[in-house]
């Protein structure tokens, strides 16, 4: 949303629409007393390349820039006693939520913020790192299956919904090489609504299913027409961190001292290398502890890739895997993504497996992260998400219980028939601006 009586023309967002994220979906428009910021033309945004990443909001300082505020339908849905109001959260919101309410950077409120949603009003409050963990495993066969039947590389992680549409504007030729797995709040929702509304016995009609993320495009995301695998709207409503917090605050919840509280079972049992997808490099990480046992049949003596880590705009890997060496690329931010997407497109790279995370630092960066989010505090939050990670019982996706009992009970195996239905998608090429009829 943008509000032009509030812009003061500094050009921020300009900045980091086009020096930043190279994306060019908002100008100065008209001149002298006339000038506003818009698209070209004055056209509207939702007809423009603009990826829903939400960074011009982060940098706006007078709030002219503002995502869509949806917490009256959370309010009314938890206010409806036919629903059954089910919320995940996001891996980065466990080292976020406790600015929106006057904590450090890098603040873990993990157990308070899990209180806070319960005393919200609601009924389930399950863990985005479980969907996070069966991605990993999706995924990591996934590339697998490509690498040994010589199927499209290198491949590209596909948990960035900015991402993805950015792909699909600008690289519309290189979809191919996108994993064709859902983000982990897609998969969530789906699942929500068939394996948990089947075990739970409840109607997954009258399932109203939420996520907080600390991502303005998963807005964008939940909406799109594929995401309707449960027959329903897999997901209703994202709301972002900062929209989390104004909830506290409405309900007059003092969130610091409320009790540590566990997710709920079955969809709420996680693990490390599910919380490290919130920072830049983190997918990679998770993917190399899975994809390295699994092929190897040997335990990792060090399951931390230091290699994956760090702010850099991209870095660059060889991690030997067996037999074999396989080469990874990370990049953060999507001007960032344009130096390894151009070479793959002039076929002068030879990487495996490419992470890309559309913000800078990664979902800890997000559009819908609380303000100020700079360098200083998405650092502090990566130090945290990491923490976190090391404080987990258990770090790798592979060894979570509860997936492994859903393939039992529902999936099957990875890549098969059902997980296709459920858990994976398509592309959508598209142009940059919208074609007139």
């Amino acid at each position: 949303m943008r509000d032009p009586r509030k812009c003061v023309l500094c050009r921020r967002c300009v900045s980091v629409c086009s020096n930043i994220q190279t994306v060019n979906a908002i100008q100065a428009q008209e001149r002298g007393f006339n000038s506003l910021i818009a698209p070209a033309f004055n056209e509207q945004i939702a007809n423009m390349e603009c990826v829903q990443c939400g960074q011009c909001s982060l940098v706006c300082p007078t709030g002219a820039i503002y995502e869509v505020d949806d917490t009256e339908k959370v309010w009314a849905a938890l206010a409806d006693p036919k629903k059954h109001v089910i919320v995940q959260t996001a891996p980065a919101t466990r080292v976020q939520v406790g600015e929106t309410i006057g904590a450090e950077p890098g603040s873990i409120v993990t157990g308070q913020m899990v209180a806070g949603i319960r005393r919200l009003g609601f009924d389930k409050v399950f863990d985005t790192d479980f969907t996070a963990d069966l991605t990993i495993l999706e995924e990591g066969n996934e590339l697998l299956q490509r690498i040994q039947t010589g199927g499209t590389l290198p491949m590209v992680t596909s948990c960035s919904p900015g991402w993805i549409k950015f792909a699909e504007h600008f690289y519309p030729d290189l979809l191919d090489h996108l994993s064709t797995c859902k983000s982990p709040q897609q998969m969530f929702g789906a699942l929500a609504k068939t394996y948990y509304a089947e075990k739970a016995g409840i109607d997954p009609a009258d399932i109203f299913s939420v996520s907080i993320m600390p991502c303005t495009a998963k807005k964008y995301e939940c909406t799109r027409p594929e995401m309707r695998s449960s027959g329903y709207q897999d997901v209703d409503v994202v709301l972002t961190s900062r929209e989390l917090g104004r909830m506290f605050k409405q309900a007059g919840l003092d969130m610091a001292n409320l009790p540590e509280e566990e997710y709920d079972d079955p969809l709420g049992i996680s693990t490390g290398a599910g919380e490290i997808f919130g920072a830049t490099g983190g997918v990679m990480e998770a993917a190399l502890r899975t994809v390295y046992e699994v092929v190897t049949g040997q335990e990792l003596a060090d399951i931390n890739f230091e290699e994956c880590r760090g702010l850099e705009g991209v870095k660059e890997a060889v991690v030997q895997v067996g037999d074999l060496p396989v080469k990874i690329a990370i990049t953060n931010g999507l001007g960032n993504a344009r130096k390894v997407l151009d070479k793959v497109r002039a076929g002068e790279a030879d990487y495996h497996f490419i992470e890309i995370m559309c913000c800078p630092g990664g979902c800890i960066g997000g559009g819908g992260s609380p303000i100020p989010t700079n360098t200083e505090v998405r650092l502090k939050r990566i130090d945290a998400v990491y923490t976190e990670d090391e404080r987990m019982t258990l770090r790798k996706s592979h060894d979570n219980p509860a997936v492994n009992e859903l393939y039992k009970e529902f999936l099957e195996k990875p890549l098969g028939h059902k997980s296709h239905e459920l858990l994976h998608t398509h592309y959508t090429k598209r142009n940059r601006y919208q074609e007139e009829c």
